[in-house]
């Protein structure tokens, strides 16, 4: 949840965060294991192969945006498997579990069309991971909208995940902390808001939605500038 609350009265606090990587030691060489450790796995394990590579400078594969598709093309040389899993969007699910339900189930679906099941070299196999998430308070303080869209450049990467990626995982209607903010300000910014809510924020690094964001945020308040 993090180091108290985002929002106090109508001010935004900053918090920056880091993934912390921790190994479950579940390992999967062939696609039964894959399916088998899918079932049972700790959902933050599901979230890092999902969220985490967001954090990265740059996608390890740009081709494939979660490692699920990447190690289903590179480790099992499937490329109608890594299709498949390489289109899946994690937005488009209420949440983890139904996310792992549709994972699942498209690996089921692999197997049962395949006569052999393909297996991975002993040094490729798939390496379960999952994500513990470190929240820092940046003692900065907010206090208007317009002084974020000054301040949006200087926001580290870890901050725009906090506020705007892993926010859904905490705030009741599953929108990000700046929307939740913006939205006490009553109907005075509900163009922002609806702009904010259209921004695609999975299929490009954090970096990248930094850039759209400071955009966003100078091109809206440009113009509203008086003439």
């Amino acid at each position: 949840m993090g180091p108290g609350k985002i929002r106090h009265g109508q001010v935004f606090k900053i918090r920056d965060c880091a993934l912390l990587a921790i190994a479950t030691g579940n390992r999967a060489q062939n696609l039964r294991e894959l399916r088998d450790h899918l079932q049972s796995i700790h959902p933050d394990s599901i979230y890092h192969h999902f969220w985490g590579g967001l954090m990265r400078p740059k996608f390890v594969d740009p081709e494939y945006s979660n490692d699920f598709a990447a190690w289903s093309r590179h480790g099992l040389h499937d490329s109608i498997l890594a299709e498949r899993l390489g289109v899946l969007d994690p937005t488009e699910f209420d949440d983890l579990e139904s996310l792992r339900q549709e994972l699942v189930e498209v690996v089921e679906a692999r197997l049962d069309e395949s006569e052999h099941v393909s297996w991975s070299k002993a040094d490729q196999q798939f390496n379960f991971i999952r994500s513990q998430i470190v929240v820092f308070d940046t003692h900065k303080v907010i206090p208007a909208p317009e002084a974020l869209a000054e301040y949006l450049p200087h926001l580290s990467v870890g901050s725009v995940f906090y506020h705007f990626v892993d926010a859904r995982r905490r705030t009741p209607g599953g929108g990000d902390d700046f929307r939740e903010w913006l939205a006490e300000f009553g109907e005075q910014y509900v163009r922002l808001r609806e702009n904010l809510a259209a921004l695609d924020y999975y299929f490009v690094t954090v970096a990248e939605l930094k850039a759209e964001l400071c955009e966003l945020f100078r091109d809206y308040f440009a113009f509203q500038a008086p003439a």
